[in-house]
C-alpha cells in the first residue's frame, strides 16, 4: 500500500510552533517579532541597493535622478553618483525574514543576500528558494536536530512548517512511497559553510 503524496494533503500552515519544542525560536520568529519588523514606513520609489566594498551591497535613498544617474546616500551616511542601472531594487518591509525567497517581489542579488544575512543574524539557519533549501553554518549547536523535530516534521509540506531540511527529507521519502520519482541533490561549500539541497520531482512510475 503506498502513501498518498503531500501535494493531496489538506494541511494548514503551523502557526503554533509548541511541537518544535526548544527549537522554534531557530525556526521561525513569532508574530509579534516580526509584525515589529515589517511595519515600518518604506518608499518604494526611493530605496535601493546598492554596491558596496565592505559590505557587497548597502541600503541607500535615491536623492536626485538625472539622464540616467541617480545620486544617493547610504545608511552610512555616504553620498554617491552611479549609473541607475547599477542600483537594485529593495523588497518592501512586509518580506523581511521570509521563509521562500521564491516569494520576492524583486528577485535580485542584492536582495536574496540580505534576507539569508538578516535571517542568520536571528539564528534562522534554513531558507527555501524555491526547489533549494539553503542552510548557512551557524558555527554553534542549535537544537534543531532532536528527535521532537523530526517528529514535529513528519508529513509536512514545504510551506506548512517553518524552512528546514527535515521537511525536504520527509518529502522526498512519501513522494517515492507513492512511486513519484526523486533526484536530492546536496552541494555543500566548506569553506563558506553554506549548503544547498534540492528536491526535484519527476514523473509518477505507475503504468
Amino acid at each position: 500500500k503506498f502513501h498518498k503524496p503531500l501535494c493531496s494533503d489538506k494541511m494548514d500552515k503551523v502557526d503554533d510552533l509548541s511541537a518544535f519544542g526548544e527549537a522554534a525560536p531557530y525556526l521561525r520568529k513569532r508574530p509579534e517579532q516580526l509584525k515589529a519588523m515589517q511595519n515600518v514606513p518604506f518608499d518604494c520609489k526611493k530605496k535601493v541597493w546598492v554596491p558596496d566594498k565592505k559590505e557587497v551591497y548597502i541600503e541607500a535613498e535615491i536623492k536626485e535622478r538625472n539622464s540616467g544617474k541617480i545620486v544617493v546616500e547610504t545608511v552610512a551616511g555616504q553620498k554617491l553618483t552611479l549609473k541607475e542601472g547599477d542600483a537594485q531594487e529593495m523588497n518592501p518591509p512586509k518580506f523581511r525574514l521570509i521563509e521562500d525567497m521564491a516569494m520576492l517581489t524583486h528577485l535580485n542579488e542584492a536582495s536574496v543576500l540580505h534576507n539569508l544575512r538578516q535571517r542568520y543574524a536571528n539564528w534562522l539557519i534554513y531558507t527555501y528558494s524555491g526547489l533549494f533549501c539553503v542552510s548557512v553554518n551557524p558555527y554553534k549547536w542549535l537544537p534543531v536536530y532532536t528527535p521532537a523535530v523530526v517528529i514535529a516534521y513528519k508529513r509536512k509540506r514545504k510551506g506548512d512548517a517553518p524552512p528546514h531540511i527535515y521537511c525536504m527529507a520527509d518529502n522526498a521519502y512519501f513522494d517515492m512511497l507513492s512511486r513519484i520519482l526523486q533526484a536530492t541533490v546536496s552541494n555543500v561549500d566548506e569553506q563558506s559553510g553554506k549548503c544547498n539541497s534540492e528536491t526535484q520531482p519527476g514523473f509518477d512510475t505507475k503504468t
